[in-house]
């Protein structure tokens, strides 16, 4: 084995997860914060008015940003679940529960603003569009996966009925990202592509790109946060463990 895959294995370890998760999330957390605040300043208070939908576009600086974490981070659920049902690690499981809630968030959050956009826009809060159909069942599959795992006792049981939820509800990932080219949809195409860059003017660009790096960095550090949590619960047995909360009870 090489020492660079060593050096991935070693933090397989919830041990050794938990330590670097420790020092990480700290500072993913400020960098979030001083993102978003940065982001917002330019897309609320710099950016132009559209001319089209004047002041009521300035949602996408949240809605747009938060749709795309709310894919990104199912898809990393479904990577870890992967990674748990082949190799059967510990990890594995406790990584998919700790981002499920702040995907269910961002859903949550991209809905929400959606029909904030939707109203001045479409004349209504909701309509049964492809996009915000397939939306809506990303987000009842958050939710499905959070409680299926919550009523499973068994920690392994529960992670591996979990998983192959993420597997399957992966599916609908690329439905929601291709659902306005294959259906005649209400919703708008990309207004940023990779292949033909981007229609916005770059200080709406660059507001939308700050506030997607803030919602990158914030999905981590909660994920970080939360699992370090969920290992002290799952590894409560264990001897490092207990040295552990020895330790803080002595430092307070």
């Amino acid at each position: 084995m090489t020492s660079h895959s060593k050096f991935w294995f070693r933090f397989a370890s919830p041990q050794a997860f938990y330590a670097l998760a420790g020092r990480l999330w700290p500072g993913l957390a400020v960098v979030a914060t001083l993102l978003g605040l940065w982001g917002l300043w330019l897309g609320l208070f710099v950016a132009p008015t559209d001319f089209q939908q004047g002041q009521a576009y300035r949602i996408i600086f949240v809605h747009v940003p938060a749709s795309w974490m709310s894919m990104v981070i199912y898809m990393a659920m479904a990577f870890w679940a992967l990674l748990g049902l082949t190799f059967n690690t510990r990890l594995s499981g406790m990584m998919t529960q700790a981002l499920a809630p702040t995907g269910a968030l961002f859903a949550f959050l991209s809905l929400w603003t959606g029909a904030l956009w939707g109203k001045p826009m479409w004349g209504a809060w909701w309509v049964w569009d492809a996009r915000l159909t397939s939306e809506l069942i990303l987000f009842f599959l958050y939710l499905g996966f959070i409680g299926l795992t919550a009523a499973i006792d068994d920690p392994r049981r529960s992670d591996k009925a979990g998983g192959l939820l993420a597997l399957v509800g992966a599916i609908n990932v690329p439905i929601i990202y291709f659902s306005v080219r294959w259906w005649n949809t209400l919703h708008q195409g990309a207004s940023v592509s990779m292949t033909q860059g981007s229609s916005m003017a770059q200080t709406m660009l660059t507001a939308m790109l700050l506030m997607a790096l803030s919602f990158w960095f914030y999905a981590i550090a909660v994920a970080l946060y939360r699992v370090r949590t969920l290992i002290l619960v799952r590894e409560r047995n264990t001897h490092w463990v207990g040295e552990l909360l020895k330790t803080e009870e002595l430092c307070k």
